[in-house]
């Protein structure tokens, strides 16, 4: 394993001129690697598609909803059973059933607002960008600073460092889902 630089471009020409510039700067194709990245959720790392099995934003959502259904049946169980002359035998049931139904629905608004960032949660942070992705396996920090700057000199976007192994021009553990650690 390795430190890694790469850089986002948004054209192949660009990735293939990046490519010929790092070869230049004395890194051998070996440790250079270059792919297209997929908008976030586009990944397909699920066989019925997607990213993840849950929602970042939606982890709560199962606890909300039980609590919701619990607090809504005990509700209307009570209210069922205070009809029950009006209603019959059945009366704490339905109100139950009625009751755990719009319990549920009223747990949804203990959802946050689309788009809004948890507190420490995986959403606080840009997911990587898309585009085309171009990286470079370093030997050492002298290498770092080479790589950077001709990354930066070639108008590289979203610069961002990782560990990862890149051989023979294939980074074998990138992972889409984490989140990049950007280079000034």
């Amino acid at each position: 394993m390795s430190r890694i630089i790469a850089g986002h471009f948004q054209l192949q020409e660009q990735i293939d001129a990046a490519r010929a510039a790092l070869n230049q700067a004395g890194f051998p194709d070996s440790r250079v690697s270059a792919f297209f990245v997929n908008q976030p959720g586009q990944h397909d790392l699920h066989a019925l598609g997607g990213d993840r099995d849950v929602s970042p934003g939606a982890k709560e959502t199962p606890e909300g909803v039980v609590e919701g259904v619990a607090v809504g049946a005990a509700v209307g169980a009570g209210i069922g059973a205070a009809t029950t002359l009006a209603t019959g035998p059945l009366g704490p049931v339905v109100g139950a059933l009625v009751g755990a139904h719009v319990g549920s629905l009223y747990s949804f608004n203990k959802m946050k607002e689309a788009g809004e960032p948890e507190k420490h949660g995986e959403n606080h942070r840009q997911p990587r960008h898309p585009g085309m992705l171009i990286a470079v396996a370093l030997g050492g920090l002298e290498e770092r600073e080479r790589a950077l700057e001709t990354l930066h000199r070639l108008g590289a976007e979203h610069i961002e460092e990782a560990e990862g192994t890149i051989a023979n021009g294939d980074w074998h553990d990138f992972d889409p889902l984490s989140i990049p650690v950007l280079v000034a």
